[in-house]
């Protein structure tokens, strides 16, 4: 047989879709497997990132199909963002033809893999029937104030007058016309996620399945923290305003404040701001049209106000400053600086001349000149705290405000609420309607559809400009109103969308039997979704179970990040020139060499160097394992055996290794390159020995691991031999792993210098004898000092 695999998977790939093979069964009563690797924009073509992401996942959904599992196995696509603007503008095509004219060419790219998707759960997040289920979502939240709106601070760029997100600033400007940006007031919806912060952060606990660096990130970002919240008094009243609140973590440091720092956006710096000389205010308006993320990256600046506060416990007089790295959308905007045990503050204190009081001294040793000593220690200089632990004095500090009623203890996070609304066109619009009668209410006629008549430059929100679709009646009192024209962020999609695959058919439910389905078992992407998308994906799950939608609490139960695919050691980029074409490798090889060598090449979770040659091995593997057919004969069961040469009972145990390892492979290790190792040891051995029957059972045994891997040439193959009876679950025979013999290593002094061969129940007296005798030449004239038998694997002999 000579291997064609343009043709073999051609056929195959018509058949799966002419029968409906991978569309999941109806059937509650079947034990399930939820497989999912997480859905691609649709941005014209695929990568080789793709690639490996979704023959990862349809590796487990095969196998899992084999093993007797009814298997929901879908794919979608993320067809909401920016991108499809970006085009628009660049190719004067409509946003909505340009996404679904994608899609339509990526579906083939994927269909020509042999990805077994199921093909009646499919859908786009831009589909109208899954924005109309998104608004209900929505407007449940906001009738329960889960969604609400306030003001914020935006990047708001002067020229196009559109609000730009932060990854389109760059360096302070906007990426498409180069203009500076400024941070403009506006209102904003959000989504009070700080509700869940408890719940999401314990439940981390509950992902043991989750790559521990995914749950120490979140848990990062998420940023709980212990400390004291108290207030500063003003000496004297700015405005009406004669205090303000800061937290902290290290309490025991309040001795060693020297100045404290406001947010330029504070309300005491807004109240001050007209006294103050032009460069000042010059200064403060300059930073206040800086984005938080271009602070970050500045050097740390301020300037002082000229007002002071009084310490709480000293009742010094401590200057109050304004600084750049004091935000004002992160706790209370307002900071006590201890420069003696701060880097950032120390930093700061150096370049303006502002005093360090050190007061927590090392255990041991003296305190470092030049940088903060920002580790725990004894206090110095802390009233009747001094000589206390850091830790100590800390609980005590805590409880002294507490006793005098001058702050308390508190928890605090990083993690801020969701702002989920955008100024762009391409999104799903917000279902809310603004009344000067009746203020914001919902929509009631869904879904509110995006208006096709659009022309989109890149200058404003077009929904905005649009002439008539923002104009509506208002749904409780029949007067004039207008739509919201903000549409939402296209992480509210991509963070329920995994339940919308449970609805058998997507265009009439939202949601399906949760219930059965669950969480998904297995989820597949990259690691630079650790925070965002699975954050959000996690409290979107908790927001639909107490709005009573699904039954769990967690959407993922098992998350498998895969590595990047490299070439030339850097990450594949148009702009590097180190792109590989899927389709090309797919017209030169075939799909199963593809995914054979991305399977073979690294473990899933770790980077794939791409290697031309390894490709080519690949296919010379495939065309091998087709041409070694020619020893199989055509059966409808494992032929039975008596009595085997050594030979032949080799070969038998390589290939019911290999059986084995795919259990472990894909129940636990999910290394893969391991798994076809053992396969391609397998048929090394089988073609030590002449026994047809032995090859027509590893045959058997091998199409039915490698049909996850490599499904067209596999399923070719037990056709033709076995009419693919041999798919499904094989037992391993009683004895067949057993080892007539068994290699030691025999070492002389560390140094290996020989192997030998004895039966498994050989006693270690006998294991020694036949030791010495193969390594005798080495112990002439020597002592032997010590002898050592490691079971199974090596005997070392110490001489003198």
């Amino acid at each position: 047989m000579v291997y064609n695999p343009h043709e073999v998977e051609k056929k195959w790939q018509k058949f799966w879709v002419e029968n409906r093979s991978f569309e999941p069964e109806e059937n509650s009563e079947k034990e399930k497997k939820y497989v999912l690797s997480m859905f691609p924009y649709p941005s014209g073509r695929i990568h080789m990132g793709h690639v490996r992401n979704y023959t990862i996942g349809d590796a487990f959904a095969r196998h899992y199909r084999q093993k007797g599992f009814n298997v929901l196995h879908p794919i979608g696509w993320d067809s909401f963002g920016m991108p499809a603007e970006n085009a628009a503008i660049k190719n004067r095509v409509h946003p909505k033809k340009w996404t679904y004219e994608n899609i339509d060419y990526m579906r083939k790219e994927l269909q020509s893999l042999g990805l077994s998707f199921s093909k009646d759960r499919e859908f786009a997040t831009s589909d109208v029937e899954y924005t109309k289920f998104e608004q209900e979502f929505i407007i449940e939240l906001w009738n329960r104030k889960i969604l609400y709106k306030k003001r914020a601070n935006l990047n708001w760029c002067p020229h196009d007058l559109t609000i730009l997100a932060n990854e389109q600033v760059i360096d302070g400007k906007c990426w498409r016309c180069d203009t500076e940006i400024v941070q403009k007031e506006m209102e904003q919806y959000y989504l009070r996620i700080t509700d869940y912060t408890e719940e999401l952060l314990g439940d981390l606990e509950k992902l043991p399945n989750w790559p521990s660096q995914v749950r120490i990130m979140q848990e990062n970002w998420i940023g709980k923290s212990k400390g004291l919240k108290f207030r500063f008094k003003l000496e004297e009243k700015v405005g009406e305003i004669d205090n303000f609140s800061v937290f902290t973590t290290r309490p025991d440091t309040i001795f060693g404040v020297t100045y404290t720092a406001l947010a330029p956006e504070h309300p005491i710096v807004s109240e001050l701001l007209d006294t103050l000389p032009e460069e000042k205010r010059a200064w403060i308006e300059r930073v206040r049209n800086t984005s938080n993320r271009e602070r970050a990256m500045m050097d740390k600046e301020g300037i002082e106000l000229g007002i002071f506060a009084k310490h709480p416990l000293t009742k010094e007089s401590i200057p109050v400053w304004v600084a750049n790295f004091v935000l004002i959308d992160y706790g209370s905007g307002a900071v006590m600086a201890v420069p003696a045990h701060d880097e950032r503050d120390f930093e700061f204190a150096e370049k303006y001349g502002v005093e360090k009081v050190a007061v927590v001294f090392p255990k041991s040793g003296e305190l470092p000149k030049d940088k903060a000593f920002t580790e725990d220690g004894i206090l110095q200089n802390s009233g009747d705290f001094s000589g206390l632990t850091s830790s100590v004095a800390r609980e005590s500090i805590i409880s002294h405000f507490e006793a005098n009623a001058l702050g308390e203890g508190v928890e605090n996070y990083k993690l801020r609420d969701w702002g989920i609304s955008r100024q762009r066109y391409w999104g799903a619009p917000i279902p809310l309607v603004h009344c000067d009668s009746c203020g914001t209410v919902p929509e009631t006629n869904l879904p509110v559809a995006l208006p096709d008549d659009v022309e989109i430059t890149g200058e404003g929100n077009p929904l905005e400009k649009h002439p008539t679709w923002k104009h509506t009646t208002c749904p409780v009192c029949g007067e004039d109103a207008v739509r919201e024209t903000d549409t939402l962020d296209t992480f509210v999609q991509s963070s329920w969308y995994q339940f919308h695959y449970t609805a058998k058919n997507p265009k009439e439910e939202a949601i399906g039997d949760t219930k059965y389905w669950g969480g998904v078992d297995h989820y597949i992407g990259g690691i630079e979704h650790a925070i965002l998308h699975l954050l959000y994906a996690r409290f979107f799950t908790k927001l639909l179970r107490d709005m009573g939608r699904v039954e769990i609490s967690e959407p993922f139960n098992h998350l498998l990040t895969q590595g990047m695919v490299l070439k030339d050691g850097a990450k594949m980029s148009k702009s590097k020139g180190n792109t590989v074409d899927p389709d090309a490798i797919i017209s030169e090889y075939g799909a199963d060499t593809a995914r054979l060598f991305i399977l073979f090449t690294a473990p899933p979770t770790k980077e794939l160097e791409w290697n031309d040659r390894g490709v080519d091995g690949a296919f010379k593997f495939l065309k091998r394992f087709v041409a070694k057919s020619e020893n199989v004969d055509e059966v409808s069961e494992i032929p039975k055996f008596g009595e085997l040469s050594k030979e032949e009972k080799f070969a038998r145990r390589k290939v019911y290794e290999a059986l084995n390892r795919a259990d472990e492979v894909f129940g636990k290790s999910h290394t893969f390159n391991t798994l076809i190792a053992g396969v391609m040891e397998a048929i090394n051995g089988l073609e030590k020995q002449q026994n047809r029957d032995i090859w027509t059972e590893g045959y058997w045994v091998l199409l039915n691991i490698l049909e996850p891997i490599v499904p067209h040439i596999a399923t070719e193959l037990s056709e033709k031999f076995f009419g693919r009876r041999n798919f499904g679950i094989i037992s391993t025979p009683e004895g067949v792993l057993e080892k007539d013999e068994i290699s030691l290593g025999v070492s002389v002094n560390g140094k290996k210098r020989g192997e030998i061969s004895v039966s498994p129940d050989t006693s270690k007296e006998e294991i020694l004898k036949v030791a010495k005798e193969t390594v005798h030449k080495w112990l002439d004239g020597k002592n032997i000092i010590k002898e050592i038998v490691v079971p199974n694997r090596l005997v070392n002999l110490v001489v003198k």
